[in-house]
């Protein structure tokens, strides 16, 4: 199957907002369920558009246009920038569709976020994870991207996250 990465369309932020929080909830990575505080946010993609870049991954020549998977990229601080710094990109919210796992889909979304840092100039590509991530952080690993433990920080008391940052 070949995967094509672009910028999201407004007519598609309502179901990328679904795939999104469908993702962490039926991954275990929200700590309240259908309860979480941030299961809103993960649905907000029009707010996150109107501050970032919103890539998704599609099938190519699918009729029904489904979405296979989505990334915020975040090419110079502001508010949805958590970590990164003056000189650095970011990558939020990276979700998989379950019927598209194990394609390439999050590496080539991940890819596409480092192509678009060294596009900008960045130095370096940052992002936040949770511990239980760990599908996650090997592939950000494989990609290059290294642990910055002095980095790690918690948006909630009990919320730890991890960080990860890829030198360009």
């Amino acid at each position: 199957m070949d995967i094509t990465i672009r910028t999201a369309r407004p007519e598609e932020y309502a179901a990328l907002g679904d795939l999104t929080a469908q993702a962490y909830l039926d991954d275990g990575h929200l700590d309240y369920g259908a309860d979480d505080q941030y299961l809103p946010v993960l649905r907000d993609v029009a707010g996150r558009a109107a501050l970032a870049e919103i890539l998704v991954a599609v099938a190519d020549g699918a009729a029904d246009g489904a979405l296979l998977g989505g990334v915020t990229f975040v090419p110079s601080g502001g508010a949805l920038a958590d970590i990164a710094r003056d000189d650095e990109t970011e990558i939020r919210m990276l979700a998989v569709s379950p019927v598209a796992r194990g394609r390439g889909v999050g590496e080539l979304l991940v890819r596409a976020c480092v192509q678009r840092s060294r596009e900008a100039g960045r130095r370096r590509l940052v992002l936040s994870s949770s511990p239980s991530m760990r599908t996650a952080h090997r592939l950000y690993e494989r990609l290059g991207f290294t642990r910055t433990p002095e980095r790690d920080w918690c948006p909630l008391p009990d919320l730890p996250l991890l960080t990860y940052a890829l030198t360009l």
